[in-house]
């Protein structure tokens, strides 16, 4: 009789079902990473539809900004040229990929709400269309990439394969803060904005622009604790044959497991009520 009288109250046979529903809505979803990938790459094409330059006009615009900043933080900390352009570079291109997937990432549901309302496509595509369009963005931006590689000749030590292993724990990283701004978007729609301010009041207290200097009271804390700063870490300093910090794959590791162990359960709970809340 309980049992019957709580799915007659909330629509759920318990957390088991609900689980196994998750989880096979993460299974459709990953299966179907084809859709995903359509999906983002159609707004990619919608959002420049017209432009001469496409989207190329962001990478035209981050390369003026890379060249701008690069020049006056070499000149402000009295620090090369051929050191700090590289270094600003990267920290940019990155920079915009994990800010870009957490901020997109809001409104990853509510943007999808007439498909999730009037189809049965699993709830986590619209999590990977979110993923996968910053991807095809960072894609546009890799020639700010391969140029500066080539122009300062980092290639001769970067250590490409590290430089991948990063940005797959980065991409890892975002999804799950991607699927968990998602979730609580879908319910408070003030969200957005907050997470936004958070954003940026990150990108300046991480060395996205700023080379830190020896790591001693406050900066050792603001670089060991912030979360943004291993992930710039892990793609950059391969890429500029530097070795990352010792702690900083391990700190990718645990975000990414305790991270989604968080978003996935919140979403197991949630799922039900997601498309109500929209």
């Amino acid at each position: 009789m309980d049992i019957a009288e709580h799915m007659l109250r909330t629509g759920s046979r318990g957390f088991r079902d609900d689980l196994a529903r998750a989880v096979e809505d993460l299974r459709r979803s990953t299966r179907g990473l084809g859709l995903a990938w359509s999906l983002a790459w159609h707004d990619v094409v919608s959002r420049y539809r017209g432009s001469i330059l496409g989207p190329f006009w962001i990478t035209l615009s981050m390369a003026v900004m890379v060249l701008g900043i690069g020049f006056l933080y070499a000149e402000l900390q009295k620090i090369p040229l051929a050191t700090t352009l590289p270094f600003v570079a990267l920290g940019i291109v990155f920079w915009g990929l994990i800010s870009q997937t957490v901020i997109e990432g809001c409104e990853s549901f509510v943007h999808a709400s007439g498909m999730l309302s009037q189809t049965s496509l699993p709830m986590l595509t619209f999590i990977w269309r979110t993923v996968l369009r910053n991807l095809a963005t960072l894609m546009h931006h890799l020639v700010i990439v391969v140029g500066v590689i080539a122009g300062f000749g980092l290639w001769r030590d970067m250590d490409l394969p590290l430089a991948l292993a990063g940005l797959a724990l980065v991409l890892a990283n975002v999804s799950w803060m991607c699927l968990l701004t998602a979730i609580i978007s879908a319910r408070f729609r003030d969200i957005p904005q907050i997470v936004m301010s958070i954003m940026q009041f990150s990108m300046f207290m991480t060395p996205v622009f700023w080379q830190p200097g020896e790591r001693v009271g406050v900066m050792d804390a603001v670089l060991t604790w912030n979360p943004f700063f291993h992930m710039l870490d892990a793609i950059r300093a391969p890429l500029m044959g530097v070795a990352p910090e010792a702690s900083t794959f391990s700190v990718l590791i645990v975000m990414a497991l305790g991270g989604w162990a968080l978003a996935f359960g919140l979403f197991t709970v949630t799922r039900r009520r997601i498309v109500h809340y929209l």
